[in-house]
């Protein structure tokens, strides 16, 4: 068993991920692998995984790096400013593989996963919600968290913090 504080690759009983990454990097943290592919070659990438038995996606999310510094990932990379990152599970080889895929500030795409996993299809409206990346192909992208009114998108850094906060127009009833 690898140490999970080291960011070295795990090298007992470990099965290599498939040849046909598309050009995708590849990374260990915490003692898992770490796939960086393009925004071109993401879904390319999660159905060559899916076909290599990584057949549960446990959880879709983005983030927003929003910063003055100059930040590059594994194999020097530059990276950009949003991110999405999704972690996938094989049951039969008892693994978790995590994909990173990073989207340029000006225009946030990258296609959606709901073919290959339609467990997504509300993590991906979130990540929409929140964050403005847009996921292109997804069958019903509209807002799940806010008021469809709502302008803007409030997890993105760049975003006014405490605009105006959220009016709920129902209310749960007291037990």
């Amino acid at each position: 068993m690898s140490d999970p504080t080291t960011d070295a690759a795990p090298t007992a009983n470990s099965e290599p991920l498939p040849e046909l990454l598309f050009g995708a990097t590849v990374s260990y943290s915490r003692g898992e692998k770490v796939v960086h592919p393009t925004a071109v070659n993401y879904v390319k990438v999660v159905r060559a995984l899916h076909a290599d038995g990584f057949t549960m996606a446990v959880d879709l999310t983005a983030t927003d790096y929003l910063t003055h510094e100059h930040r590059t990932l594994p194999d020097g990379v530059d990276a950009e400013r949003f991110e999405v990152v999704v972690n996938l599970l094989s049951h039969t080889k008892r693994e978790r593989v995590r994909v990173r895929v990073q989207l340029a500030g000006d225009n946030p795409r990258v296609a959606s996963l709901y073919d290959v996993y339609p467990g997504t299809e509300a993590m991906e409206r979130e990540a929409y919600d929140l964050l403005g990346i847009w996921f292109e192909g997804h069958p019903d992208l509209t807002r799940i968290l806010l008021p469809d009114e709502w302008q803007g998108h409030p997890l993105r850094k760049d975003e006014a913090a405490g605009r105006i906060p959220v009016q709920f127009t129902h209310t749960m009833a007291p037990r």
